[in-house]
């Protein structure tokens, strides 16, 4: 599919990521795994990547629906999971997704939505490994809703 783009988003447990991002228009397909920072291999960071056509859905709406999922003030942890592999990350994989995120997460800030620091990391994408098919579309294979955090 011509013109479709990718977007890889942290907001903690994978699984209700990737359900909330599929459910959006737009949103062509969805892939769970780890992502690591561009340069620096030492923490894998659980994602959803989200190939996304920019006609329907603009990658600042992806970032706001983002925002909505997990708690962007916390750091390395969402819910009952804590831990570095839980941080909030935007991947950016080009200068305008980055500087995208890079206003969006100021506009967050200043909005006054929030009562704390917005502790979301917006890295380059270094690499993404992609989990086992058994943790893809998870919760739809389950019957399961949501994943409780």
């Amino acid at each position: 599919m011509s013109g479709i783009k990718q977007a890889t988003f942290g907001a903690g447990c994978f699984w209700g990521a990737e359900a909330a991002f599929r459910a959006l228009p737009g949103v062509v397909e969805t892939r769970v795994g780890y992502a690591v920072e561009a340069g620096d291999e030492s923490l894998r960071i659980e994602v959803v990547q989200v190939d996304f056509d920019p006609r329907v859905l603009a990658y600042p709406s992806l970032i706001e629906h983002f925002w909505d999922l997990h708690d962007p003030t916390s750091v390395d942890r969402q819910g009952e999971h804590g831990g570095g592999k839980y941080r909030s990350a935007i991947f950016h994989t080009n200068a305008l997704q980055a500087e995208q995120a890079r206003q969006a997460k100021t506009a967050l800030q200043d909005s006054g939505r929030l009562n704390k620091p917005v502790a979301t990391v917006i890295v380059p994408l270094g690499r993404f490994d992609l989990a086992d098919e058994a943790h893809q579309r998870y919760l739809e294979k389950n019957g399961l809703s949501s994943c409780h955090i």
